[in-house]
């Protein structure tokens, strides 16, 4: 009987001693890299320092701000009264991001090709020397950039997470005339398996010359919806 029961007390001790050697071996799977997103964007575009780009580059001289006038700006002179007519702000776009290497956990190179609608501009000017009515209809910007990702993707239908920060070029093409531009961009989504969506604010330099040499600044938030493979 002593002997019986020695014999199952040394059992027993030999599994207690490879119940933590075999739990060790475990290794959380890493999610499946993705190397295309496709999206569709909605933009609600913002305009910065919209009094000296473009309106100062169009008038050929400093303006200032209207307060409760039927109008929006005047040079400092008097001599030109500016009417901004028209700055629509929503717009659509959509785009290809390529992951050369992958993306899954950590740190990761995107490229993205894209479009988007650019504001519709009316502006008319009226005194002395006032320059013809301004307008940017039909205006869309095409853009090639380069971003960093930091992504956290689950495994399955999990509930994943990325950022990214980048920046790039584009060209400008409208009813009228074209021009280029050069951006900033930054944002953030949440993805769950193949489908997600996204924020991000660009910060884009426009360029345009005609009528004359000017610029003007948009600064568009959009939200995407994405799909990933």
């Amino acid at each position: 009987m002593r002997h019986r029961l020695v014999i199952v007390l040394s059992a027993l001790a030999v599994l207690a001693g490879a119940w933590p050697a075999s739990s060790q071996t475990y290794t959380v799977q890493k999610p499946r890299r993705q190397f295309i997103t496709v999206s569709y964007d909605w933009l609600y575009t913002q305009p910065l320092h919209f009094g000296e780009h473009p309106v100062e580059d169009l008038v050929g001289q400093e303006v200032a701000a209207a307060q409760f006038e039927a109008f929006d700006y005047r040079t400092r002179d008097g001599t030109i009264l500016i009417d901004v007519l028209e700055f629509k702000r929503r717009g659509h776009g959509a785009g290809v991001t390529v992951y050369p290497f992958g993306l899954s956990v950590g740190a990761a190179l995107g490229l993205r090709a894209s479009f988007e609608d650019l504001p519709i501009i009316r502006i008319a000017f009226d005194g002395a020397g006032a320059p013809p009515p301004y307008a940017l209809t039909g205006a869309r910007a095409y853009d090639v950039s380069a971003a960093i990702f930091v992504a956290d993707r689950s495994n399955g239908w999990g509930l994943g997470s990325h950022a990214f920060v980048g920046g790039g070029i584009g060209r400008i093409k409208s009813d009228s005339h074209g021009g280029d531009r050069i951006f900033a961009e930054g944002g953030g989504g949440l993805n769950s398996g193949p489908v997600g969506v996204e924020l991000s604010i660009k910060f884009a330099w426009n360029h345009l010359t005609e009528p004359v040499d000017h610029h003007f600044i948009t600064v568009p938030i959009t939200v995407r919806g994405t799909l990933s493979f």
